[in-house]
């Protein structure tokens, strides 16, 4: 039963990044809303509205008629516009900025919920529209539905102006980043949380796994997440430990060996542990931040290329990889999942100087022959020096990372050269 609400759970995560989710779902509501006020109007729901305001209900079903398709029309005409305009975005970010943007960007609610709103009040104005007889008085016209027909249109209006601004806003960016660091600072505060627990600290080193069983993967796909208490029940009941060898983000090839365990396994168990594994075909910040890593470097990387030259961009992305990274060097590079003082699961992680690295090897390419960004990057690794690190070799990797640095860093200028040498001394005093 556990294993069905992971399935459940993940097909449903899986299906909020599509940008037809919600607008399908509130399709969907307003035909049933439709048929509701169908049957409220064939219970006389309209002849109660005009005895209490007779002024709201339109009295000529040719009137209604047009009315209802002048809504129809017009609201087809905003839907069109405002799916250009979604279009549009996604173009100039992957463009601009970087294709890795997309999957953040079609999963925006409020683009996805003004279009359904849109969708589901023409099928509700289509189906209210279909219930009208031009030769009916006003006492048998629905005129509650009507009512509440031109009510939606009128909210379709303000949607549209507010999806107006919204869209300029989402193009640009600064919002954009934004958006990843914040989603990024709530997956990794929620693990570092996680880690801090008194109730999920191992009091036992995890033993080392080089002679243990190891396990194939039976799918492809970027390794995103991990119920991690459902494999922790089944190593209790069987009495094991396991250990994933492969880092969340990376992505996995069928038949590689992902899994190792103290024991041998039954087909069975290893079954029910891979169910609690979520392989996908997409990565989502959500599920893995050092994605956001990623996404901000290829930013800033993006703006520093020959063809866009923008080291304003790139300064502001670095102020963001920061920020980031002094959250990360709160994080140890344990991967150690426990219960009750007993560790139960180790998995790879992506340790802090890989992270560095990583994110310091493209940036190293583009940024450094400009002074400007190579000194913001001195600047970071100040700040970050004077940050606390739950580990000491966090500081080695950060020394380590301006030597290579300054290694490769070569300006026209030599003003330039010495002010940038003697930041970077000053950092490496002991």
């Amino acid at each position: 039963m556990k294993q069905f609400f992971i399935r459940i759970r993940t097909f449903y995560s899986t299906l909020q990044s599509k940008i037809a989710f919600y607008p399908s779902l509130i399709s969907v509501l307003g035909f049933v809303f439709a048929l509701v006020m169908i049957i409220a109007e064939n219970n006389g729901i309209s002849r109660h509205l005009i005895e209490v305001f007779p002024l709201l209900v339109v009295e000529d079903g040719d009137t209604a008629l047009s009315v209802l398709s002048t809504c129809i029309g017009g609201l087809i005409s905003l839907m069109v516009f405002s799916f250009s305009m979604v279009m549009l975005l996604l173009s100039q970010a992957s463009s601009n900025f970087s294709p890795r943007l997309l999957p953040g960007l079609i999963s925006n609610k409020r683009h996805q919920v003004i279009l359904g709103v849109y969708i589901g009040t023409i099928i509700y104005n289509i189906f209210t529209l279909f219930s009208i007889e031009t030769s009916e008085e006003k006492f048998t016209l629905p005129g509650f539905s009507i009512l509440l027909g031109v009510v939606f249109s009128i909210i379709c209006l303000g949607a549209f102006i507010f999806f107006i601004h919204n869209i300029s806003q989402s193009i640009q960016i600064n919002n954009i980043m934004d958006g990843i660091y914040n989603q990024a600072t709530k997956r990794l505060s929620s693990v570092i949380e996680r880690e801090n627990n008194s109730e999920t600290k191992t009091t036992q080193a995890f033993p080392d796994t080089e002679d243990w069983y190891s396990h194939t993967s039976p799918k492809s796909g970027y390794f995103q997440n991990i119920a991690t208490q459902n494999i922790i029940n089944v190593c209790k009941e069987k009495d094991v430990k396991i250990y994933i060898t492969v880092p969340k983000g990376l992505f996995v090839l069928k038949n590689i060996r992902v899994l190792k365990s103290n024991k041998k396994l039954e087909e069975e168990t290893v079954k029910s542990i891979f169910s609690n594994l979520n392989f996908a075909r997409g990565e989502y910040i959500q599920d893995n931040y050092v994605l956001a890593f990623k996404q901000i470097t290829e930013i800033a990387v993006r703006a520093m290329s020959p063809g866009v030259n923008d080291p304003g961009t790139a300064i502001n992305a670095i102020d963001y990889l920061t920020e980031l990274f002094a959250l990360r060097m709160k994080k140890n590079d344990l991967g150690v999942f426990s219960e009750e003082g007993v560790a139960y699961i180790k998995m790879a992680v992506v340790h802090f100087d890989e992270l560095l690295y990583q994110v310091m090897s493209s940036l190293r390419t583009y940024c450094s022959q400009d002074p400007s960004v190579v000194q913001k990057l001195i600047w970071m690794f100040a700040y970050l020096k004077q940050q606390p690190a739950i580990e000491n070799s966090y500081m080695e990797a950060i020394d380590e990372e301006i030597k290579v640095l300054m290694e490769v860093t070569s300006f026209d200028s030599e003003k330039d050269m010495k002010i940038i040498q003697k930041l970077a001394n000053d950092i490496l005093k002991p």
